[in-house]
């Protein structure tokens, strides 16, 4: 595991610590999982995007082509 000193404004520090108390743990498994959850964030939108350019638009139009037309169901109007 690895160590890093990170200078935050005291306002941010405050925030953590607060939340970091709410949540039950410590401010470094906090600060640990907030960073987690942004790579975690930011892998995926690269994975989606990696698929997309692998996407197959005529075979989406014609997936989309077997839908059948009718009206909407009650609620789901736009």
């Amino acid at each position: 595991m690895s160590a890093l000193s990170l200078r935050l404004p005291d306002s941010i520090h405050r925030h953590i610590k607060e939340f970091a108390q709410k949540e039950g743990v410590s401010i470094n498994q906090f600060i640990a999982t907030a960073v987690a959850e942004k790579i975690s964030a930011l892998a995926t939108e690269d994975y989606l995007q990696a698929r997309a350019q692998r996407a197959d638009s005529g075979a989406f139009a014609a997936v989309l082509a077997k839908v059948a037309d009718r009206p909407p169901l009650v609620g789901d109007e736009l």
